[in-house]
């Protein structure tokens, strides 16, 4: 039975329903038998390790993956936090536990990213963008940045249309022997005020079906120190200001449920319910020593959605997916300052895909997809979207060295919106995709692919009061890449043989972009500034390496890192006097370097992250130069099994220098800060 709930905007009754949620939740967790509890942990790790390597043996253009040890034990809070160890992403990040932040690949823009959860997409018509701090990790089993597309071709005809793609999936119950139920718990505490409990629960209903629920309960005054320093072109220091950032506060409850049945070996049904709650501040820019709090914004997100897949024949496989969501937005601004504005938002979206695979020989696959989706928008602004997307690919192996994908994807868009004439427009966007392994003895792959991706305007884009722009053109961008990846597995003599695994990858890609549509700041954090900038041309270099050594003594040592060396510029117009200048918020240079050190269940994991200087707008002058910021954050870990219980905790500090750095301009980020999490489950 699952039951819905509606969250107010009271943070007193959002604290009392998420504590009914986790008494109800307690109080199945002494129905657990003694094997189902000894045999938690080591399940969720077979788990992890298979769904892994499954993947890893399909892919043509190997995705950038974060499972299992690796998710659990970075410091992040958020999808957001986690995804910054990818290479060529920027995360735009206003500040704080509750501060926006989206996400850009390759210099593309966030509305050139598709994200999905379990398998369906995260839309929003409204702006184009899906704010990543929202969804906590502590529900997820794994993360996918895949550039291009994913690289099996039996997926829905959408996914095929997007610059890259980020795959977020939840954990999936598994049971041994007679075991019928799971429980985790878990509270989070940290600087300014962080509160973050969250409870999980499986229950295995047949052999075959199990259910899940989890919630969480995020809130913090987001009250934190930071210094803001100006100086003039000059030298001299126009402003040196300590204060504590003030309107950073949250209080965001999310629920989660859902239903799976797995009936043959080829064939399942989902059903996942999710809600999301939230109220926050939304801190102003600091400008000329002056910021303002005025502004504040309520969220709740809801959706459901349903899956079905199965195969006939050995050679015909079907997928079909829909989902139903239902967006309200609510922003108020009450600076005494600036003119009064409380504006009301309600997105809807009905979205439905037919996806078909057939097997025509061993070596060659042939897929065709149909998608429908409505979007509208309500109250402040009536509008209303009508896409769909057909789809044709192709996939060839040939004896496991040379793979082939090739695709068309053609796109319509419908648009009514009052005072406005009705928009259509339609295009097709091709793509291939190769991966060539010279030999069988090791694992070396040659890859490169060419994609075409259209990106149609928002509501906001065309519509919004303040900034929206009917004149915009839809983007076009079009996608070149070339790269090597070699994977070795090794072992490592030390009396018994350790299983250890290195990788390295480096990929080079020509991106062009026609009509690019730019959003920045335009003073408050919600409004934006909307234009096309005409041609954009972006060259860049992404370079990974991972190293696992499995060590004598029940020790081991996990090193990753990034680098992301990118070149974007405005190519519109040559008397421009920003022409061939860096785009706004794209930095030359950019990396990360994390590593984990363990000795059986506890870790020690240290982590650096780099972001070059860039500017903040188009003009690349000393005016709008942004000086490079880097952090370090560093964590233990350890988890004990004590009879029928297993316990967790982490301690957790970011910034370890504390170092005053600003993401985006005038939006001053945390300085040194801590976390330390306790969880147990049975």
């Amino acid at each position: 039975m699952f039951i819905f709930l509606s969250f107010g905007k009271d943070n007193m009754n959002n604290r009392f329903i998420i504590g009914c949620i986790f008494s109800m939740l307690s109080v199945g967790a002494w129905a657990f038998t003694e094997s189902e509890a000894d045999s938690i942990a080591a399940q969720y790790e077979m788990q992890e390790v298979t769904v892994a390597a499954r993947v890893q043996e399909k892919d043509v253009i190997t995705p950038q993956r974060l499972s299992g040890t690796a998710l659990r034990e970075l410091a992040a809070l958020n999808v957001a936090d986690a995804i910054r160890y990818f290479s060529g992403v920027q995360i735009k990040d206003y500040g704080g536990v509750g501060g926006i932040k989206t996400i850009n690949i390759r210099s593309m823009g966030s509305s050139h990213v598709g994200v999905y959860y379990n398998g369906i997409q995260l839309g929003n018509a409204q702006n184009g963008q899906v704010d990543l701090g929202k969804f906590s990790l502590d529900n997820l089993e794994e993360i996918d940045l895949y550039h291009g597309q994913k690289s099996d071709i039996f997926q829905s005809a959408r996914e095929f249309g997007y610059a890259g793609n980020i795959y977020l999936t939840t954990r999936r119950p598994h049971f041994k022997g007679d075991e019928k139920f799971h429980l985790r718990a878990q509270v989070r505490a940290g600087s300014f005020a962080l509160l973050n409990p969250s409870m999980a629960m499986d229950v295995r209903l047949t052999e075959n079906m199990s259910a899940s629920m989890s919630a969480e309960l995020v809130s913090s005054n987001g009250k934190y120190p930071f210094r803001y320093k100006r100086v003039t072109p000059s030298g001299d220091v126009a402003f040196d200001t300590t204060a504590i950032r003030q309107n950073g506060d949250v209080n965001a409850v999310r629920v989660e449920g859902g239903l799976s049945h797995y009936y043959s070996n080829t064939g399942f049904w989902k059903f996942h319910l999710y809600h999301y709650n939230s109220e926050r501040g939304v801190p102003g820019a600091i400008v000329n020593n002056v910021w303002r709090n005025g502004e504040r914004l309520w969220d709740r997100n809801s959706f459901v959605q349903a899956s079905w897949q199965d195969e006939f024949f050995s050679c015909w496989s079907v997928k079909i997916n829909a989902k139903y969501a239902n967006d309200y937005t609510h922003y108020i601004n009450n600076d005494e300052k600036l003119l009064h504005v409380e504006n009301e938002y309600l997105q809807q979206e009905a979205y439905f895909t037919w996806a078909n695979k057939v097997a025509l020989f061993p070596w060659w696959d042939l897929a065709l997809a149909y998608d429908f989706q409505w979007n509208s928008l309500n109250k402040y602004a009536d509008a209303q979207r009508i896409s769909q997307w057909l789809s044709l690919a192709t996939a060839f192996n040939v004896q496991n060295y040379l793979r082939i994908q090739a695709s068309v994807l053609g796109t319509f868009i419908n648009d009514k919106a009052p005072d406005t004439d009705d928009r259509f427009d339609y295009r097709f966007t091709p793509a291939v995709f190769i991966s060539y392994r010279p030999t069988q003895l090791f694992d070396l792959r040659l890859n490169a692919f060419y994609k075409h991706s259209y990106r149609y305007p928002t509501f906001n884009d065309l519509y919004y009061t303040d900034m929206g722009n009917a004149t915009l053109k839809p983007e076009l961008a079009k996608q070149h890449n070339a790269g090597i990846s070699y994977d070795l597995p090794f072992t490592v003599q030390g009396g018994t043989k350790h299983a250890s695994h290195f990788a390295i990858g480096v990929d080079g890609y020509y991106n062009k972009v026609e009509n690019k549509i730019v959003a920045y700041p335009k003073g408050q954090q919600f409004r934006w500034t909307m234009l096309n900038l005409g041609m954009v041309d972006i060259r860049g270099v992404d370079a990974h390496a991972d190293v696992d050594l499995a060590l004598p003594q029940d020790f081991r040592l996990a090193t990753k890192l990034q680098y992301t060396w990118q070149k974007a510029i405005d190519i519109t117009n040559p008397d421009d006097t920003y022409y061939r200048h860096q785009i706004p918020y794209i930095p030359w240079h950019s990396g990360s370097v994390a590593v984990i050190f363990g000795w059986r269940e506890y870790a020690l994991n240290y982590s650096f992250i780099y972001v070059g200087e860039r500017y903040s707008q188009q003009e690349n002058t000393v005016y709008n130069h942004v000086q490079p910021w880097y952090t370090h954050d560093l964590s233990v870990t350890g988890r004990w099994q004590v009879r029928r219980v297993e316990l967790h905790a982490c301690l957790e500090i970011n910034n370890l220098l504390g170092q005053d750095y600003e993401v985006i301009l005038n939006y001053p980020m945390p300085k040194q800060n801590f976390r330390c999490t306790f969880g147990i489950a049975y």
